[in-house]
């Protein structure tokens, strides 16, 4: 069993209210805008991580990390991804691969709106965590956290932290 921490668009920003989440998993999925390499330096020195680069990132982000992630765990198949849009709305890049060979969880980032959505034709879970950062039209940081036990995805939990329209 793997506990994941699932994050997206920091826009070069992480803070001890991020970190204290980022301790407690087994390996942090991060689907892009970094915004500074800095962020994912400071949660592999805390815990495993997977990441892929997004639209505002850099050279040295774009080198590090891939455009898409596709990987196993547990009995799990994964893609992650920046831009990927969502069950019914997929992005084009995406689309006729994922409906060839849908993985079992979809996830994005880009949009900085916390969607979970099943998708029964494709028989995927998508999830896009929303904005953790604090650049962006979100009012709520959020993360999403769940744990992955064979070919399970269980104990799915949204973890919001300050209210940023306060």
């Amino acid at each position: 069993m793997k506990k994941i921490l699932l994050l997206s668009d920091t826009h070069s920003f992480i803070d001890n209210q991020m970190i204290k989440y980022i301790k407690q998993a087994d390996e942090v999925w991060h689907a892009g805008d970094i915004g500074n390499i800095n962020v994912t330096d400071t949660i592999q020195k805390h815990t495993v991580l997977r990441a892929v680069y997004g639209n505002i990132d850099d050279t040295k982000i774009r080198n590090s990390f891939p455009l898409d992630a596709k990987f196993t765990i547990e009995n799990v198949t994964v893609w992650m991804t920046h831009i990927g849009g969502y069950p019914k709305r997929y992005n084009t890049r995406i689309k006729e691969v994922i409906r060839k060979n849908p993985p079992k969880l979809f996830i994005t980032g880009h949009s900085h709106i916390l969607k979970v959505m099943f998708d029964k034709k494709l028989d995927l879970l998508h999830i896009n965590p929303g904005a953790v950062g604090k650049s962006g039209f979100h009012k709520v940081r959020t993360m999403v956290r769940f744990k992955i036990d064979k070919e399970n995805i269980k104990n799915l939990e949204i973890i919001e932290l300050e209210n940023r329209d306060k």
